[in-house]
């Protein structure tokens, strides 16, 4: 059965500036789905910003198995209640991607719990991405180590939880480096943070690149069914303890409460 991926795309520098429009005429979100789309066992669709429930309804998510994630300019206008929506299916099971300045969206920060801030500099430099970690799945076929031309800057410190694993580290043309491919869990979702693709180069048409990509929605991908009620916290009455009890002290919750203390 082939991976679900849906490509969720800002769609904003495309249809505003002329250089990042030449270079993804139909916009950035669906030259990745393009190429996720040439690999075998991978059926990649899209979404974008200006869709209603910005393409990302109930049932979209729940038909999704991996959610790859642009973002830059208008992180903020992205609705709470999907950012809600999207990071509890992660907890259930879905798979997460982000790209790029994707670093710096609503659902990043609230899945890794930090600021998740860098440096940064947009110069056109040099990218050398090293493969710290050649015998994981997202680094299968790559060479130890592949050069963008083109790109922005990202420099250390970069304000994140400590990863699972750091598959990737980039060295820049003006001297700094950054971890640029750091895996997470959170409940039973996998998440991949890679940082090259800045809009106003060339990145996701390259070969190396879209490599990465379908590696990374291969991993991401949990086969397993999706979990229900992830956030519910219930409460537990003494005469469904595991072990007999009695109660002790006086409590606030009354039998049938939801809440946690």
């Amino acid at each position: 059965m082939a991976i679900r991926a849906l490509v969720w795309g800002e769609n904003v520098h495309e249809r505003t500036n002329k250089a990042v429009g030449a270079l993804y005429p139909e916009g950035m979100h669906t030259c990745i789905a393009s190429a996720l789309n040439t690999a075998d066992g991978i059926i990649a669709t899209t979404a974008t910003l200006q869709e209603p429930e910005h393409g990302l309804t109930s049932t979209r998510l729940a038909e999704t198995d991996v959610l790859l994630w642009w973002g830059h300019a208008a992180h903020g206008d992205v609705d709470d209640g999907i950012v809600d929506r999207v990071v509890e299916q992660v907890w259930a099971g879905m798979g997460l991607i982000l790209l790029h300045s994707a670093h710096f969206s609503k659902i990043f920060k609230r899945l890794m719990g930090t600021p998740c801030n860098l440096s940064w500099r947009e110069a056109g430099e040099r990218e050398r991405i090293w493969v710290v970690n050649p015998s994981h799945p997202i680094a299968e076929g790559l060479p130890s180590h592949f050069v963008l031309e083109n790109e922005e800057m990202y420099g250390e410190p970069f304000g994140v939880p400590e990863p699972l694993e750091t598959v990737f580290i980039s060295w820049f043309q003006g001297g700094e480096v950054f971890r640029s491919g750091l895996t997470y869990r959170r409940g039973a979702g996998n998440i991949f943070y890679f940082r090259p693709g800045h809009e106003t180069y060339p990145t996701y048409h390259d070969g190396m690149v879209q490599h990465v990509l379908t590696n990374a929605v291969r991993w991401a991908y949990n086969p397993a069914p999706r979990l229900t009620e992830v956030t519910v916290a219930p409460n537990v009455p003494v005469e469904r303890a595991p072990e007999p009890i009695e109660t002790r002290g006086p409590s606030v919750h009354q039998p049938g409460d939801q809440g946690h203390h």
